[in-house]
């Protein structure tokens, strides 16, 4: 007996679930910035550990812009470590390759404030000169 609604081929429900979830989410304001970060990912299967250096240009709380000195192949998912801020294994996705060597990434769970307090209190960037870093929080 053959199923009565048969899924077209190259189609999943659960494509039309997470396009949904992700078409919901809320749009965090990008704020210009620049740091240091490493992207850590595996090749060959489990075995060897890669690690690339980058630059963070623009973040919110679920998203981020990396500019990468080279072009190289990205696996779809890696982490991100930001060494200054001491903000390690930061789960990642990858959105979108730029032309001019720079990348669109989502986060795997978001930033809290705090995280982003010590990020911009280490950027080089303009813009956040006069932050400070709350020890007591």
């Amino acid at each position: 007996m053959a199923p009565s609604n048969p899924m077209p081929s190259g189609q999943h429900f659960l494509n039309k679930e997470e396009s949904f979830m992700y078409d919901r989410e809320v749009r965090f304001r990008m704020e210009d910035t620049r740091n240091a970060a490493r992207i850590e990912y595996t090749e060959k299967g489990v075995m060897h550990m890669a690690s690339r250096r980058c630059d963070i240009i623009r973040i919110s709380k679920s998203t981020a812009v990396l500019a990468l000195l080279t072009q190289y192949a990205l696996p779809k998912q890696f982490y991100l470590d930001i060494p200054d801020a001491r903000i390690t294994k930061v789960g990642c996705m990858l959105m979108r390759v730029n032309a001019n060597n720079t990348i669109e990434v989502r986060f795997l769970r978001m930033l809290n404030d705090k995280e982003l307090n010590k990020i911009f209190v280490y950027s080089t960037h303009p813009a956040h000169r006069d932050r400070v870093l709350d020890i007591r929080a």
